[in-house]
């Protein structure tokens, strides 16, 4: 998620869109003028746009076909890491809806219809306060709310999430190439399911309350997660979209993509 896409694309839109414009309002007249001068005379001629003006005009179309799809409709995003560890696996692709939490102007991000909402236990996609790169993690606390973290439980406004005890699971950690075990949890936000993962380290007991127009997001693989807990709650103003579905996983390196753990994210 490092290369900033939809920055470029929309450039790319606007510099193709000006060479079209410049060529029907400047360039266009005056070349039609020198071939009627010279179809007069009793040459054959053609009317041969230059090439940057050729490119622009085929591009152009496409380009901005593409840039309103991503801006307002639907994204595809590759996992970088494992802070999602065992929802979302490194190299899942997903569809992110642009369109669940609300129209956004692109590159500016500036909201210009309301659709919906985050809400509590939702994949959100976003930028984080501390990095201009895209993160994804688990909508925890709605503005106002107060987000207590004790011995690995979350509270949200004084009640505990449930809580139900999987099994231990060993793991590799490629940025560290070890092994690890963790204990696998199912919890429940707003009667919905999902697997976290915990490892067996101590964690002193926090609290925060979330700001107005912000959400505390975690990885739902809680100790190797870098998220709200360090860098503080994501704006509503850098919101990119909300996660819905897995459509391809390639694991990293010379290997084929697989379709095996396409799915609907809860």
């Amino acid at each position: 998620m490092d290369i900033d896409l939809p920055f470029w694309l929309t450039w790319a839109v606007l510099i193709c869109g000006a060479i079209w414009a410049c060529d029907v309002l400047f360039l266009r007249r005056n070349r039609l003028q020198r071939l009627a001068a010279q179809t007069a005379d009793g040459e054959t001629v053609v009317d041969k746009e230059p090439v940057p003006v050729e490119l622009a005009k085929s591009l152009f179309p496409v380009l901005l076909f593409v840039v309103v799809l991503r801006s307002f409709l639907g994204e595809p995003y590759q996992i970088p890491s494992e802070s999602m560890v065992p929802t979302l696996e490194k190299g899942d692709f997903i569809l992110v809806n642009k369109y669940a939490y609300g129209l956004r102007l692109p590159i500016l991000g500036t909201k210009i219809l309301d659709v919906g909402e985050p809400q509590r236990g939702d994949i959100m996609v976003f930028i984080p306060p501390h990095d201009p790169r895209y993160f994804i993690k688990r909508v925890i606390g709605l503005p106002g709310d107060r987000i207590r973290y004790v011995n690995k439980a979350l509270y949200i406004n004084g009640e505990r999430l449930e809580y139900d005890y999987v099994g231990e699971v060993t793991r590799y950690h490629a940025e560290s190439n070890s092994l690890y075990t963790a204990r696998e949890y199912t919890e429940v936000i707003n009667g919905v399911a999902h697997a976290t993962h915990r490892l067996q380290n101590s964690e002193q007991a926090r609290e925060w309350v979330v700001p107005e127009g912000h959400y505390f997001m975690m990885g739902d693989n809680r100790d190797l997660s870098d998220d709200s807990r360090r860098w503080g709650p994501a704006s509503e103003q850098r919101i990119v979209g909300k996660a819905v579905a897995i459509w391809l996983h390639k694991d990293p390196g010379l290997h084929w993509p697989t379709f095996d753990r396409n799915r609907w994210l809860d």
